[in-house]
């Protein structure tokens, strides 16, 4: 059974993490799925309101009948979005890109806490990182790391 950390998140381990990698892949997918359509709407909506600037949602009086369509429905979408990635998280992960599907997973070396880290596509929990180091020091879990892995 996984344990705590000290800032409140679930302490995996590798096991475990991996166990949740294919239903991770099935949710990140659907949300980045999601984030495309997004893009789109708010690239439709800034076409429809000749703009460039931050999109604004709100529903005004001299919006056209368009314009009030693509801003519900993007409000619509955005509010499911967020939803999900609420779903993702509500597993114990720690969602850190939701562009690409970054997300970690809190292990424990030894007595020392560092990240799992997954990234949609990829097929396991292959990299770990320290807690302060992000995706750009990320390293592999070679074996003799593995075995250092809370069990």
């Amino acid at each position: 059974m996984a344990q705590g950390d000290p800032t409140g998140g679930r302490v995996f381990t590798l096991e475990e993490a991996n166990a949740l990698v294919p239903r991770l892949h099935e949710l990140v997918g659907r949300q980045l799925e999601r984030g495309t359509e997004i893009q789109g709407l708010v690239s439709r909506l800034q076409s429809e309101v000749g703009s460039e600037a931050e999109v604004d949602v709100t529903l005004r009086s001299n919006d056209s009948g368009s314009v009030r369509q693509l801003k519900r429905k993007l409000r619509d979408r955005v509010i499911v979005f967020r939803r999900g990635w609420d779903e993702v998280q509500a597993l114990g992960v720690v969602v850190k890109d939701t562009r690409t599907g970054l997300l970690d997973f809190y292990g424990q070396v030894d007595s020392r806490l560092v990240c799992l880290c997954w990234q949609y596509g990829e097929k396991a929990v292959e990299y770990y990182h320290e807690l302060d180091a992000g995706f750009a020091g990320r390293k592999p879990l070679d074996a003799a790391l593995r075995k250092r892995l809370l069990n």
